[in-house]
């Protein structure tokens, strides 16, 4: 195998491999806004929960997408309320949801 041969099979296989974690990272998404939404609606109407999530999402790190997908399919308790108020308490979700308009969340725990 020659050089070329070699580096264009490396790309392939990183290329490959980031878009695995892309879907992987996609599905996790999709999956953790399932179990936001519900726990949103408790709170607000509707259409602010739908835009509150989409706050919290942005605000989510990837370990807080694994933490909240093992909820889905169940009611959301309070280890999970609090997993989603405290994601919605960080800086880059309440200036998200301050733009959007949308009244403060409680504190975890409360």
């Amino acid at each position: 195998m020659n050089r070329q041969t070699g580096l264009a099979m490396l790309a392939a296989v990183a290329l490959s491999g980031c878009t695995a974690q892309q879907a992987t990272d996609a599905v996790l998404r999709q999956t953790a806004q399932t179990v936001v939404t519900p726990v949103l609606d408790d709170f607000m109407s509707p259409a602010q929960a739908a835009t509150a999530t989409d706050c919290v999402m942005i605000a989510a790190t990837s370990q807080d997408l694994r933490l909240l997908s093992r909820d889905v399919g169940v009611i959301a308790g309070t280890s999970t309320v609090d997993t989603i108020l405290s994601i919605a308490a960080r800086p880059a979700a309440r200036d998200c949801l301050a733009r959007s308009a949308i009244p403060a969340l409680p504190a975890p725990g409360a």
